[in-house]
């Protein structure tokens, strides 16, 4: 066997998500439905912000970059999927499975840290409205993307040199629909304690430190409700964190099940599950969960779509 940066194998193959020829049909409509309404819906909530000054604000700023974020993260699976059903081929090469890897982690690390900017965003909304213009300033809401993409950059490309070192000798079966960590890992032949241990600890801290800093801002956020008079102010306060929590729920809740836990406890059908969910259901339900709970972003909504239809 060759050194420990070297592979035998110089593809993977992708089982997908079924080996049956008509739920293989099913779920090729399916995906590109669900694909086709990820684009269009982030597309139009894009457009909407960009195109109305009434929401160019901090918060709308923040939700344009997920829409953009959730188009790149179900473009990095998707199309794969269906240009294998299309083409009768499950291979994908040794380096276009890194590359989706190293775009799986970075994207999904930025959306984990958007949903925390949001919800520090609405903290200082909620607690501090007086301040919040100062507080939130253009600058800041710049910085705090750009770091966020650094941040997720890095980490990425750490689990994917990771990766890279690894040798795969015998099995090239992929039991997913994309190039996840976990089955990889399953498949190498070479000790993969070292990446096992960055997952739970660095790859850890990248997800949890995040979600720490939204359930504090969550208390904050009820401490402050809870002590406005009247029930009228603290629904229509709470209200505009719905949707926010909505997905914060939905996002976590997948991926934690998925990846902190040990390899030996995973099982592919779970997994495969899990990562539908997060990598394809999430990014095409959050334009509807912001839209649907969001009045002025509905009505903005409305009327792009009616100009585009008018224009027609």
């Amino acid at each position: 066997m060759g050194g420990p940066n070297q592979s035998s194998i110089s593809e993977f193959l992708l089982l997908g998500l079924s080996r049956q020829p008509q739920q293989q049909r099913l779920l090729f409509l399916l995906f590109l439905t669900m694909y086709l309404a990820t684009v269009l819906g982030n597309l139009l909530i894009i457009l909407a912000i960009s195109t109305d000054s009434h929401l160019h604000t901090p918060m709308y700023f923040f939700l344009s970059n997920l829409s953009f974020m959730d188009i790149c993260f179900s473009s990095t699976t998707v199309p794969k999927v269906l240009a294998n059903h299309m083409l009768g081929s499950q291979a994908i090469s040794f380096s276009s499975c890194l590359t989706q890897m190293y775009f799986l982690f970075a994207l999904t690390d930025m959306d984990n840290f958007l949903l925390a900017v949001m919800a520090y965003d609405r903290f200082v909304a909620i607690c501090h409205p007086l301040h919040y213009t100062t507080k939130m300033s253009h600058q800041l809401c710049v910085l705090l993307v750009a770091g966020s993409w650094v941040v997720a950059n890095l980490n990425a490309l750490l689990h994917t040199l990771l990766m890279a070192r690894l040798s795969f000798c015998a099995d090239n079966v992929i039991p997913h629909f994309f190039c996840d960590v976990t089955p990889l890992l399953r498949l190498s032949c070479s000790d993969t304690h070292l990446n096992e241990m960055m997952i739970l600890t660095e790859g850890a801290l990248i997800m949890i430190t995040p979600l720490v800093c939204i359930l504090a801002s969550y208390l904050c956020i009820t401490g402050a409700v809870l002590r406005v008079p009247s029930m009228r102010g603290q629904w229509k306060a709470f209200s505009t964190c719905g949707s926010h929590l909505a997905v914060v729920s939905l996002f976590y809740g997948t991926i934690i099940a998925v990846y902190f836990n040990p390899v030996s406890s995973h099982s592919a059908e779970k997994d495969t599950a899990a990562t539908v969910l997060y990598t394809v259901v999430t990014p095409m339900l959050n334009p509807c969960i912001y839209s649907l709970r969001n009045r002025d972003l509905k009505g903005v909504l409305r009327k792009v779509v009616s100009r585009n239809i008018s224009s027609y």
